[in-house]
């Protein structure tokens, strides 16, 4: 298997750092799982048994777990080693014939993967694809590995996070308030640091073209708050439950959903 070299994958090194940890500190928290359930959602009803799907930023597995479930085949990729191996030993325990191929693989480096293979569909969750500097080349790879008609699901992290906003305002903390509006913030996970991009709706629709027709775009976390809220989430699960009917609500509402603490779009392969 053809690995990124280290210039490529920076963030990938980054994450090695935090994988033991990650479902801890996301996957299983009140907020990480209320997020991704608006994800599962819509993959439910996009991904559906049969169909061979390529994973981007697979993370530990707990998407690729959730379609193998469903009759999914995956083929599941992270520039983290360490996510990677995280994530074979859940399935090991959890599905151990779960119909998964994982792959230490940057999104970067998508031509190196099973060379001729074509995919029904794309799905990358939750800010991967903002470790990447290069989105319209992401998007031509993306393409070249898709069927004609294939179904994309892409969440990012959005440009413009009310949330955020607000929360760091009331604080003081306008750096951090306004810290994605830039499109491009520095992050930092042990000694590791890495850029993060936040492009807007419309860049990435533009990157997307021609390839992809745009059939949906939903916020994630719109009235649901970002994760390192989650001991407001542990003190509030009520007032949780309200924001999670709200997002039901609003979070196709033009506007609104980019807005949020993610956006989904959902495309197809032209």
């Amino acid at each position: 298997m053809t690995s990124c070299p280290a210039e490529v994958h920076v963030a990938g090194l980054a994450f090695d750092s935090i994988a033991d940890s990650y479902d801890s500190i996301f996957t299983a928290t009140l907020i990480g799982r209320s997020q991704r359930s608006a994800v599962w959602a819509k993959a439910a009803a996009v991904f559906h048994a049969g169909d061979r799907v390529l994973e981007l930023n697979c993370g530990t597995g707990e998407d690729a777990l959730f379609l193998a479930r469903r009759g999914v085949r995956v083929t599941a990729c992270d520039a983290s080693s360490r996510m990677i191996e995280q994530a074979r030993e859940r399935a090991t325990k959890e599905f151990p014939n779960a119909p998964i191929n994982f792959h230490a693989l940057c999104t970067e480096h998508l031509d190196d993967l099973e060379t001729g293979v074509l995919f029904d569909g794309v799905f990358s969750n939750f800010s991967g694809l903002n470790c990447v500097d290069d989105f319209p080349q992401a998007s031509r790879l993306i393409a070249n590995r898709l069927k004609p008609g294939g179904q994309v699901l892409l969440c990012l992290s959005s440009r413009f996070c009310l949330w955020e906003i607000l929360n760091y305002s009331i604080r003081g903390n306008l750096n951090k308030a306004f810290r994605r509006c830039s499109g491009v913030t520095a992050a930092k996970l042990a000694e590791h640091s890495f850029p993060v991009y936040y492009p807007t709706l419309s860049s990435l629709l533009q990157s997307l073209r021609p390839a992809f027709r745009l059939l949906s775009v939903t916020g994630i976390g719109v009235a649901v708050p970002p994760s390192y809220m989650e001991g407001w989430a542990r003190r509030h699960p009520q007032l949780l439950s309200i924001c999670e009917a709200a997002d039901r609500m609003i979070s196709s509402w033009p506007g609104v959903r980019a807005m949020g603490d993610h956006i989904l779009l959902h495309l197809e392969r032209m």
